[in-house]
Formats: structure tokens, C-alpha cells, sequence
């Protein structure tokens, strides 16, 4: 039985019906190339990225009324009253997407540059402390430190005059070239010229916990008696590094990589179970010895209370008075008789 027409153009409409856009548009990206921070009178360009296939860009500066409908816009040479907060946006039909995240384009060489200083030195060894000082002979109270290569500048509000970045625990990641600038907060998008570029150069390398030794130990029996006292968990570590000798055999050797080491533990565990068993049968020998004591303790008690008491002593027999019985009264007739 063949579909009807009307049972196929149901289909037809489910098939290429596409999913209408619930919410607002992603957010697109806002960059500024080469960088966000430019120098007077040399070009910068601002590009807005969205998704394929958008109808409209709008790029505008906060704070202002000012704005392009573009998605690049490029300044042949900076001014100070180009430097702000810029952000952008698109249209696809009828609705708008998110407003992208702020740039900050900064206006650098405004002022005279502040010089940089590194304390106690800029050659620090992997681990140490040191700490960048910024200083300038203008009153400005705002600072920033930047260092090639990163995305944006460290911004450090401090004392009048200069400024201090301490960087704790020195590690490869810090070397490089730094610069400093200084500017007022008043006017935080008019920035100096940079200081003389620093070179911090890091000596030495920091050693990780998971770093193995290089050098194998120095004596095979040593090290076998020191790892006789490890546990189980500890020694199958110790049957992946590639420096114990005493415990690693070669292929040519034995088809396991840890056989000798694996029998020398079997014996030890089989001497432990005696030892444990030997410990068990006498604490065993002690309880039935305890017991046998105590039970033999209680048959003597036993006996003790069912042996007859010895016969009580026989009470005084008390002669017959010769008296009358009222009293010890005498009787008149016998002392009659005795008279």
C-alpha cells in the first residue's frame, strides 16, 4: 500500500523544518591587533568575530555615542580621545547576540616612562623571591606590569610615585623581558611611554617529587637489605624503576623481569605465616594452660564445702541441786533431818 500525498508532505515538512533560535545569540569576540596597548600615533585595528553567515556587525565605544556598524574598525594612528572601553555585537534577522566582553584600548606614551628595578637582582635562582619596583618622579597612583608574551598587563594600585610586584617562588616561567608603566587614575586609559625593558633571568632548575635518581645505588647488598624492610605496596613500585639492580633481571636471564626479587619476598612471607603460626600456638598453650589452672581451683573448692563439719563438743552437764526448785530456796524437811 502506497503512502497518500497527504502523509508525504507531513514528512516532507518535519524532514526540513529547522529548529527556530530560542534565547539570544551567542556572544561573539572583540580583538585588537597587534595589541590593546598603543603607542601614540601608530595604527591599531579592532576586529569583532561572530558566527558564519551574520547580517549585520555593530562596533561601539562606551561611554560615548559613537558607533560603526562594521565588524573592523581600523585606526591609522591613536589618539588620546580614541583610548576607552570598546565592544561589539551582530544581528542575525530580527534579534541581536550578547554584547561581547570589553577591550580596554590603552593609549601608551603619554607621559615620560618610569624606570624598573628588580631586588635583590634580576638573575634569581629557581625557587627564590624577587620583587619588580616601578617607580616614577610624576604623582601617579596607578601602576602596570607587563611582560611579553602575555595577553594583557598586571595592574597594581599602590603608594605615589612607584610600585611593587613581588613574584614568590621563582620558577622557569618567570624569566623573560618586563615592562612598567605608570598612569593616573583619573585617566586610566592615558598611560606612559614603558620603562627600559628588564631581562629577569632564572638560574638553575627546580627538581619535581616524581623526578628518579639517574645514578643506580651504590652497593647491590645495601640496597637489597634496605628494601627488605618495605612493604608490598611500596616494592611493586619498586619493580618499575629502571635503576634497581638488585631487584631487575634481564630478559636473557628470565622470561619475568622481577623473578629473583619475587622469590626472595615469597620466602620472606612464608617465614612471616610460620612465625605467626608458632606466635598463635603458644598464646594457645597459654589459654588451655589458664584454663586447666582455673578449673582445677574450682574442683578443690568444690570439695572443700561438701566435707562434713567436725562434731561440736559435748556441753557441760550440770549436777542436781540438792535444793528446791523455787529459787534455790533450802527445803525445811532436809534441814530437819541434817540438824
Amino acid at each position: 500500500m502506497s503512502p497518500s500525498p497527504t502523509a508525504l508532505f507531513c514528512l516532507g515538512l518535519c524532514l526540513g523544518r529547522v529548529p527556530a533560535q530560542s534565547g539570544p545569540l551567542p556572544k561573539p569576540s572583540l580583538q585588537a591587533l597587534p595589541s590593546s596597548l598603543v603607542p601614540l600615533e601608530k595604527p591599531v585595528t579592532l576586529r569583532c568575530q561572530g558566527p558564519p553567515g551574520v547580517d549585520l556587525y555593530r562596533l561601539e565605544k562606551l561611554s560615548s555615542s559613537r558607533y560603526q556598524d562594521q565588524a573592523v574598525l581600523f585606526i591609522p594612528a591613536m589618539k588620546r580621545s580614541l583610548a576607552g572601553r570598546y565592544r561589539c555585537s551582530y544581528q542575525n534577522g530580527s534579534l541581536w547576540s550578547l554584547p561581547s566582553d570589553q577591550l580596554e584600548l590603552i593609549a601608551t606614551g603619554v607621559f615620560a616612562k618610569p624606570s624598573l628595578s628588580a631586588q635583590p637582582s634580576p638573575a634569581v635562582s629557581s625557587g627564590g623571591d624577587v620583587t619588580l619596583q616601578c617607580q616614577t618622579r610624576y604623582g601617579f597612583d596607578q601602576f602596570a606590569l607587563y611582560k611579553e608574551g602575555d595577553p594583557a598587563p598586571y595592574k597594581n594600585p599602590e603608594r605615589w610615585y612607584r610600585a611593587s610586584f613581588p613574584i614568590i617562588t621563582v620558577t622557569a616561567a618567570h624569566s623573560g623581558t618586563y615592562r612598567c608603566y605608570s598612569f593616573s587614575s583619573r585617566d586610566p586609559y592615558l598611560w606612559s611611554a614603558p620603562s627600559d625593558p628588564l631581562e629577569l633571568v632564572v638560574t638553575g632548575s627546580s627538581v619535581t617529587p616524581s623526578r628518579l635518581p639517574t645514578e643506580p645505588p651504590s652497593s647491590v647488598a645495601e640496597f637489597s637489605e634496605a628494601t627488605a624492610e618495605l612493604t608490598i605496596s611500596f616494592t611493586n613500585k619498586v619493580f618499575t624503576t629502571e635503576t634497581s639492580r638488585s631487584i631487575t633481571a634481564s630478559p636473557k636471564e628470565s622470561d619475568s623481569p622481577a623473578g629473583p626479587a619475587r622469590q626472595y619476598y615469597t620466602k620472606g612471607n612464608l617465614v612471616r605465616i610460620c612465625l605467626g603460626a608458632v606466635i598463635l600456638i603458644l598464646l594457645a598453650g597459654f589459654l588451655a594452660e589458664d584454663w586447666h589452672s582455673r578449673r582445677k581451683r574450682l574442683r578443690h573448692r568444690g570439695r572443700a564445702v561438701q566435707r562434713p563439719l567436725p562434731p561440736l563438743p559435748p556441753l557441760p552437764q550440770t549436777r542436781k541441786s540438792h535444793g528446791g526448785q523455787d529459787g534455790g530456796r533450802p527445803d525445811v524437811h532436809s534441814r530437819g533431818l541434817c540438824s
